[in-house]
């Protein structure tokens, strides 16, 4: 059975508090979720363990209800322990065959992706979608390779039939051509957690992705 029905990809909000100008996260993340966002992966590397179990089992309060999954980004350990629905893993973190073994089976597992050796190895490794980061450069994305450009998207595409979630330096005025280029999900920091209206801002961008993926079909 699928872990994974790629729709719930199709908006992806990744937190970063720190944009949030003093709003809270629930705030943001709330807001979001009303104006469209599918999926949210709570991404605050500076938080402690502690901190970081309660922001996650806060959110898997809020977003229960809206039916979004909830990612945890990293941390194997939080991600069983508020019962996320799954988990995303980058090139300096967990092992994806290991994280697979302890991760309940229903949980899926997304992986960044950043230079073609890594596209090429996805297709041996129990991953059910890939996040191509970064697409452009971002100040929220400084620890990643160079950027794919819409070039290098397309030629993910072609190399792979996983779910492509592209991510860094996305925003309304470029996320059409994002789409065009191959990706299955827009995955934006910025352009939600620092928007002053995250509703309206996530109402847009859905209203993009809806529109450029039915085009694709």
């Amino acid at each position: 059975m699928a872990r994974l029905n790629p729709d719930v990809l199709r908006l992806y909000l990744v937190t970063d508090q720190s944009l949030a100008a003093g709003r809270s996260l629930a705030d943001v993340v709330g807001a979001a979720v009303q104006g469209g966002v599918s999926c949210v992966q709570l991404r605050e590397k500076h938080l402690g363990t502690r901190e970081f179990l309660a922001q996650a089992l806060m959110l898997k309060a809020l977003l229960a209800p809206h039916r979004v999954p909830l990612v945890i980004n990293d941390r194997i350990d939080i991600a069983l322990a508020c019962g996320a629905e799954g988990v995303h893993l980058g090139q300096s973190d967990l092992p994806v065959d290991e994280a697979r073994k302890l991760l309940p089976m229903e949980v899926f597992i997304g992986w960044s992706v950043e230079s073609m050796d890594d596209v090429l190895q996805s297709a041996v490794l129990p991953v059910d979608y890939l996040g191509v980061s970064p697409i452009f450069s971002t100040s929220t994305k400084t620890d990643t390779k160079e950027s794919w450009g819409l070039e290098g998207l397309t030629l993910v595409r072609t190399a792979t039939h996983l779910p492509l979630v592209a991510i860094g330096g996305i925003h309304a005025g470029n996320a059409r051509e994002v789409l065009r280029a191959g990706a299955d999900s827009l995955a934006v920091v910025s352009a939600l957690c620092a928007a002053s209206d995250p509703h309206a801002a996530a109402m847009g961008l859905r209203s993009l992705c809806d529109e450029a993926l039915k085009a694709r079909r």
